[in-house]
């Protein structure tokens, strides 16, 4: 995602924005962002003047929060729009490690539950599994969540996750590259797993594992 699609959003960002600003169906992700960008200049973050919220200066303040890596709600939504683009006419594929596909299709068989919990849009994670290398993949998915549901290092999170599967906390296992979310996940009272795909040594808290293979 960091080397593919991201890249990909914002070079075509403002093409899109320049498109489709006036389209209905991008008004919600606009409204966030100016919701956003008030928020940044209250706060004292000096964010790029909205002003009258053309393409252009639309666009300045989208490169402002892809150049802070920002996990900005409405930024997230409209790179799921930008990908979903790029899916459709085939500019874009969804990249999963081989163990990926190989999991969801043995917990799907074993009867568990999966879930993906994305700081990408819920539109986002569909199109990456729905156009995945191994084919589409999203009839193994139960459900998908991203930062509308809260902050993925935010222990409350993954306490409305579990509410929504109607699942014990202790009973959902959460895995995750990053141990903040883990920490997060955990205060919540989730199993958890980090995922260390390189070979060097991890210390952790957590159980570690080199790929889906290594899981339950």
């Amino acid at each position: 995602m960091t080397r593919t699609l991201f890249p990909f959003a914002r070079a075509h960002a403002g093409t899109f924005l320049a498109t489709y600003l006036g389209d209905t169906a991008v008004a919600d992700d606009l409204s966030r962002l100016r919701a956003e960008n008030a928020s940044d200049g209250e706060q004292g973050n000096e964010p790029p003047e909205w002003g009258d919220g053309s393409a252009a200066e639309v666009l300045v303040y989208v490169h402002w929060l892809m150049d802070r890596d920002r996990k900005s709600t409405g930024l997230k939504a409209l790179q799921g729009r930008i990908w979903e683009q790029g899916y459709r006419n085939g500019a874009l594929r969804g990249e999963l490690y081989d163990d990926v596909p190989l999991a969801l299709r043995r917990w799907r068989h074993e009867g568990r539950r999966i879930a993906i919990f994305s700081s990408g849009s819920v539109l986002a994670q569909q199109l990456l599994f729905r156009h995945s290398q191994a084919g589409d993949l999203t009839p193994l998915l139960d459900a998908h969540f991203d930062t509308t549901t809260g902050p993925k290092r935010e222990s409350r999170s993954y306490r409305r996750i579990a509410e929504h599967l109607a699942a014990a906390p202790s009973a959902v296992l959460f895995v995750s590259d990053v141990t903040d979310e883990l920490d997060a996940a955990r205060a919540a009272g989730m199993e958890t797993a980090l995922a260390a795909r390189d070979a060097l040594p991890v210390q952790s808290s957590h159980r570690v594992v080199r790929s889906f293979d290594g899981l339950p």
